[in-house]
């Protein structure tokens, strides 16, 4: 169906014009509606990418080590995948600026002006034609007046003209006037058919040629911009479209990631980073009370080496968390405490610590002291152990220590190929200063080089060594594959001492100096005992339970222990287990132990406490 604005819309210029103006104001109202989703696409984006950056594992964190776990590894996947589909998001913010909201803006102006000049020559027609209606009108009224006028003097003449008495003077006047005004009617009249006459052309003209002429161009005018909207709105679609299939395989790698977990690879990772090496440890001896008062151990069991009648710290401590543990703290230490400055034994001191009396132990200490004691459980507290400790890596099980110093190796041989790299190109860039000359001398690479060989013969010494020690252990894994050297050399390490524990000596002597005592059994199983117990403190500390203030003055020169001063507040983490020894905290670095009888503890009822598992 086609129409024609100017000659189906004629007399409706001013609803045009509102018409127009709605229009405009419809393509401002669209171009703002795509800026703000623009805005809204961006903020999006960067939400997106900030939670997918908040996500990421931090560089030399513990997270990194989790990596190696497929499900961490599709998690990772996941986060970069949603990186690149945050970036679609901003493609579509950009494309939607670039195509849409910049072409709307320019257009609207565009339109804008043209809209003007259109209603400009509209109203330029319309005050054309008023004019001439104008004109007609005051020739009309003039003819008529003139007309009147004309009729009023030939009236006149003709009642002078019938009078006796007028005289023939004023007769001939008054025909000379009516004359008169009958030429100045005439001429009115033909002035007034020359106005009608343009009158009637310049009607025709404007309202069959110009106001079909100026409402055509508005009309084309208004099409045009309701078909650039329609362009605007297939664009806007567009730019959605476009995105879809990066988007499409950015949600195809997350779903790739998913599938490429695998539980069991996962098992056996954790069975690779955590496996010792060691064998279970075998069935504990039965211990016959009634054979005499002290404790007889059977020589088969595993506990033989433990001092006779020696009170052990783990009997009181009671501490069995042998998995989660990572952050070495202090120990109690293995004698009674000092006595205060102002009593004259600890026995005097009402807090002071008890009798060394040798408790009945319950059966959950007697577990303690069989796991604490035991040498093969070194494999515990070395399985979130650090990379601190010997060079030899001794301090690992035999498992770990292994593929600690194959990977020592791998580091080794990586640099050692970087230095032979270097000095083959060395080696090159001097035969060629050898045979040109001008090029450069080649006695200037001598230093490097010799610098260079020295660094080889480094790293080939700490390769021969750290392969050395590999080979001892992986000789030591074959023999314990061995089943017949495993049970030999079991039954074996229950009736000797371990000649090599790589543990460092516990301090036998008191804070203050006046207590020492030394058996060489109990010294190493009590050494393994404090080893054990510091590499498995808390991973988190311990929460606190109550406060104490100090009443004396304490030097903590020995380990596990920790100086105060005097009127010092500091926090209570674990309390008096018996040992005359209190564990308390200055601040997160810094806790250790402390004489119960230096001290005034302000327990709080609504804490917890340390406590201990097994």
């Amino acid at each position: 169906m086609s129409c024609r604005w100017g000659t189906e819309l004629w007399d409706q210029f001013d609803n045009l014009e509102k018409h127009t103006h709605w229009g405009i104001e419809f393509v401002e109202r669209y171009t703002k509606f795509v800026k703000e989703r623009s805005e809204i696409e961006i903020s999006y984006a960067k939400q997106i990418r900030n939670l997918s950056k908040k996500y990421q594992p931090k560089k030399n964190s513990r997270e990194e080590d989790e990596y190696k776990y497929t499900s961490c590894r599709a998690f990772l996947m996941t986060l970069n995948e949603l990186n690149d589909y945050a970036g679609q998001h901003e493609v579509i913010a950009e494309n939607l600026t670039t195509h849409i909201i910049c072409e709307l803006t320019r257009y609207i102006q565009e339109l804008k002006a043209e809209r003007k000049s259109h209603f400009h020559d509209g109203r330029r027609a319309q005050q054309h034609i008023e004019n001439s209606w104008k004109q007609l009108e005051s020739s009309k009224r003039r003819f008529e007046r003139d007309c009147k006028e004309a009729d009023r003097a030939q009236q006149y003449f003709d009642k002078i003209d019938a009078d006796i008495n007028v005289t023939k003077a004023d007769v001939e006047k008054a025909r000379q006037q009516a004359q008169l005004k009958h030429q100045v009617a005439e001429d009115s009249k033909n002035e007034y058919l020359t106005y009608l006459q343009k009158f009637n052309k310049e009607q025709n003209e404007h309202y069959y040629n110009l106001i079909p002429h100026i409402f055509q161009k508005i009309q084309e005018m208004e099409e045009k911009r309701i078909e650039k909207v329609g362009e605007s709105m297939k664009t806007y679609a567009e730019v959605n479209r476009k995105v879809l299939p990066i988007v499409s395989k950015c949600l195809d790698g997350m779903t790739n990631a998913a599938a490429s977990i695998e539980p069991t690879m996962v098992s056996s990772l954790v069975v690779e980073s955590f496996k010792s090496g060691f064998e279970p440890p075998g069935d504990v001896e039965v211990e016959d009370y009634s054979l005499s008062m002290r404790r007889t151990v059977s020589e088969s069991s595993y506990l033989n080496s433990r001092g006779e009648g020696k009170p052990s710290r783990s009997n009181s401590r009671g501490k069995l968390w042998p998995f989660k543990r990572n952050k070495p703290g202090p120990t109690s230490p293995r004698q009674p405490p000092p006595p205060p400055p102002t009593s004259p034994s600890p026995g005097a001191v009402p807090n002071g610590p008890q009798s060394p009396q040798q408790p009945k132990e319950p059966l959950s200490h007697r577990l303690n002291e069989f796991m604490t004691s035991k040498h093969k459980m070194q494999c515990l507290r070395s399985l979130t152990r650090g990379g601190s400790g010997p060079e030899d890596c001794s301090h690992l099980p035999p498992e770990q220590r292994r593929k600690k110093l194959q990977a020592k190796i791998n580091d080794i041989n990586k640099e050692l190929q970087k230095e032979v790299d270097q000095r083959d190109a060395l080696t090159k860039m001097k035969d060629v200063y050898v045979k040109n000359p001008h090029m450069g001398d080649p006695n200037s690479v001598d230093p490097r080089l010799e610098e260079i060989g020295q660094d080889i013969d480094k790293l080939e010494l700490e390769s021969r060594k750290y392969e050395a020690w590999l080979l001892e252990v992986e000789t030591r894994l074959a023999e314990k594959s061995d089943p017949h050297r495993r049970q030999s050399g079991l039954y074996e390490s229950n009736a000797t001492t371990p000649v090599n524990n790589n543990c460092a000596p516990v301090n036998r002597e008191s804070p203050d100096g006046s207590y020492t005592e030394d058996h060489s059994t109990e010294h190493h199983l009590k050494s393994r005992s404090t080893d054990f117990d510091d590499d498995f403190d808390d991973e988190d500390p311990l929460p606190t339970i109550g406060t104490c203030k100090s009443l004396y003055p304490f030097e903590g020169q020995n380990e596990g222990t920790i100086s105060m001063a005097e009127g010092e507040l500091l926090y209570v983490i674990e309390e008096d287990k018996g040992d005359g020894w209190t564990r308390v905290r200055r601040n997160e670095d810094e806790e250790g132990y402390v004489p119960t009888s230096y001290i005034k503890v302000f327990f709080d009822t609504n804490a917890k406490g340390a406590m201990t598992y097994i």
